[in-house]
């Protein structure tokens, strides 16, 4: 599962991040930017919003070790 994380940085400004859950732990994020006002910010949203939307076709496990052929 994945999902948009906001936060605030050090420097006061907003971070954006886009995290990957397996089960209760993240098992991986990308780090989308950092911004400093609401029209940066809602830039960021919308392309962290797009990296999820590009990565649904694509599994997020590769189970093919585990079929047998």
């Amino acid at each position: 599962m994945a999902y948009i994380r906001k936060f605030k940085t050090t420097s006061g400004a907003t971070g954006v991040q886009v995290c990957y859950k397996e089960g209760n732990q993240v098992v991986r994020t990308v780090h989308v930017g950092s911004a400093s006002s609401e029209a940066a910010l809602a830039k960021l949203v919308k392309k962290a919003q797009g990296i999820i939307d590009s990565e649904k076709g694509t599994p997020m496990f590769n189970l093919d070790r585990y079929n047998k052929k």
